[in-house]
């Protein structure tokens, strides 16, 4: 026999070369100064405060002037943010419009377009005006396809506008009744914002930041629930104004600033217009005003620095009046309940809106809508004009 041979042994390698101990310490040493370097020269490490001076009882000027200046600096980094949320929206904007459509905002639709509509009409409304909404559909609100083709064929879009209620379940008998009403007529949009009184400015402004997230529109137009509206005029008045950029359309007043803390109208801020008997700005009335996308989206953006006054339309017009905006005031947007609205008919200035100015809105306008509708509708107005 033969024994193996030599190569099948294991072979042994060699065994490495050892770094000497004194050699990887200095290695090292050097890495820390050289990072230490580094790091002084690109990151400036900040002073720690000097706790005796910052928190001494005895020198609180230093320590309001400290507080001061980071409210200053939250402010500014405030503003900085919304100035840049609202260059970013129109930008967006400009890109649309020289596209003809524009990117949905909707985070489950990316990448999909929507066609530019002409106006989102919003009709705000509380829980416990349903017969108001009853008398609105069975008169100048069309329902069902008719709904579905304005929307479609003239890019009006109608939606009565309605928050949520102080407690949100399911369950409770208000959000049941008004989820049974949107399931039959699909016309109702919801609003993240507690219904509550006193909380109409606030309302106003979620309604465009919501309308402005669905819907991608030439004017946003906000109307309450107890006026007459004839959409086609409406149309025709927005159409005059559609190529400008900033505007604010309405019936403009003015009115004195109520001090007197037991009136309906008392403004708390009431000293910050001057001196007693001064008057508020001009402004549109309440009961509809319209404005275009670009000073929708910044009302939108800046909703949670922008003042809101004890009335919705003063505090609108607050929103507005430091822009370079132009303010439309259109009195076809404010015209009366008959006889009024027929009168204006018949001399060749049909009415967009009708109410009553001592009620606000349409006095009794459950039981009145029908009868204002019959005889301020535009449909009825082509009759009148055509007799003379």
């Amino acid at each position: 026999m033969f024994a193996p041979a030599a190569a099948a042994r294991p072979h042994k390698q060699a065994p490495l070369a050892r770094v000497p101990t004194r050699l990887v310490a200095a290695l090292c040493t050097a890495c820390f100064f050289l990072g230490v370097c580094v790091v002084n020269r690109y990151w400036a490490v900040p002073e720690l405060p000097d706790c005796r001076t910052k928190v001494n009882s005895d020198n609180p000027g230093a320590v309001m002037n400290q507080v001061s200046q980071t409210r200053e600096v939250i402010i500014a980094l405030d503003r900085t943010i919304s100035e840049i949320e609202m260059r970013l929206a129109a930008a967006r904007t400009m890109q649309a419009r020289s596209q003809g459509l524009s990117p949905s905002d909707s985070g489950s639709d990316q990448g999909s377009t929507r066609a530019r509509l002409f106006f989102v009409m919003g009709i705000v409304t509380t829980f416990a005006n349903r017969k108001r909404r009853d008398s609105i559909r069975q008169t100048w609100l069309p329902q069902g396809e008719h709904l579905q083709r304005l929307e479609k064929e003239k890019g009006v879009v109608i939606r009565f506008v309605i928050g949520r209620s102080a407690n949100p379940s399911p369950d409770s008998e208000v959000e049941r009744a008004i989820a049974a009403e949107d399931k039959e007529y699909n016309d109702i949009l919801r609003l993240d914002h507690v219904e509550r009184n006193g909380s109409l400015p606030l309302k106003i402004q979620m309604f465009l930041s919501t309308a402005l997230s669905i819907w991608d529109a030439d004017f946003y137009v906000k109307v309450d629930d107890d006026v007459h509206v004839n959409i086609g005029i409406t149309r025709s008045i927005l159409a005059r104004h559609r190529s400008k950029p900033r505007v604010y359309i309405g019936c403009m007043k003015s009115g004195p600033v109520v001090d007197k803390n037991e009136s309906k109208y008392y403004e708390p801020d009431h000293w910050k217009f001057g001196t007693e008997g001064n008057n508020y700005f001009r402004h549109a009335t309440r009961q509809l005003y319209a404005v275009t996308r670009d000073l929708a989206t910044y009302i939108s953006a800046n909703r949670h620095i922008l003042h809101k006054y004890s009335n919705e339309d003063v505090s609108f017009g607050s929103w507005l009046i430091g822009l370079d905006a132009e303010h439309v005031d259109d009195r076809s947007l404010c015209c009366g309940t008959p006889p009024d609205c027929e009168w204006k008919a018949q001399a060749g200035n049909p009415c967009a809106a009708s109410f009553d100015w001592n009620c606000t809105g349409i006095c009794n306008p459950v039981e009145r809508m029908e009868e204002v509708h019959r005889r301020c509708w535009e449909g009825h107005v082509a009759d009148l004009q055509a007799q003379f």
